[in-house]
C-alpha cells in the first residue's frame, strides 16, 4: 500500500455513490488509485470472477446516510456492506488504516474509473480476459 499523498486530492472532485437498495449513500473526494483484485478472496466476497477496487484516502470517504456493517473478512482485513440488500462497499486492511478500497460498481457514474493494474493475477481465473 502507498501512502495517502500519492492520491489526487482535488476540492472540485467528488464521486457519489451507495448500494443497491439506496440506503447507504457516500461522496469520496479524492480521485481513487482503480485496480481489478483476481484474488480468491475477493472473488468470494463480490461473487464474481474479480473485484475491481478503487484505494482512496480515508479521510476522503464521507458518509452521506447510514454507515455499512463491518465484518472482517481474513485475519488482516474487514470489508463492508448494506445490512438491508448486501451491497459490498469497502474492504480495508489492518495494516493500512489510512486507505480504504471502495467497490467501484457502487459509485453512481464509473465510466471514467478505468483500472490501471491487476493484483492477484497468480489467482486469475483462465478464462477471464482482464
Amino acid at each position: 500500500m502507498e501512502d495517502a499523498d500519492v492520491f489526487t486530492r482535488n476540492a472540485a472532485v467528488e464521486r457519489y455513490g451507495g448500494c443497491l437498495c439506496g440506503n447507504i449513500r457516500y461522496c469520496l473526494t479524492a480521485e481513487p488509485r482503480v485496480h481489478y483484485c483476481h484474488c480468491d478472496m475477493c472473488r468470494r466476497a463480490t461473487g464474481s470472477a474479480f473485484a475491481v477496487l478503487g484505494w482512496a484516502p480515508v479521510a476522503g470517504l464521507l458518509w452521506l446516510t447510514t454507515e455499512p456493517a463491518y465484518r472482517r473478512s481474513s485475519p488482516i482485513a474487514r470489508r463492508s456492506f448494506c445490512q438491508s440488500c448486501g451491497t459490498p462497499l469497502t474492504l480495508a486492511y489492518d495494516a493500512n488504516p489510512y486507505e480504504v478500497a471502495m467497490h467501484i460498481g457502487t459509485f453512481d457514474d464509473p465510466s471514467g474509473l478505468e483500472p490501471r493494474h491487476n493484483y492477484g493475477s497468480s489467482q486469475r481465473l483462465g478464462w477471464v480476459c482482464c
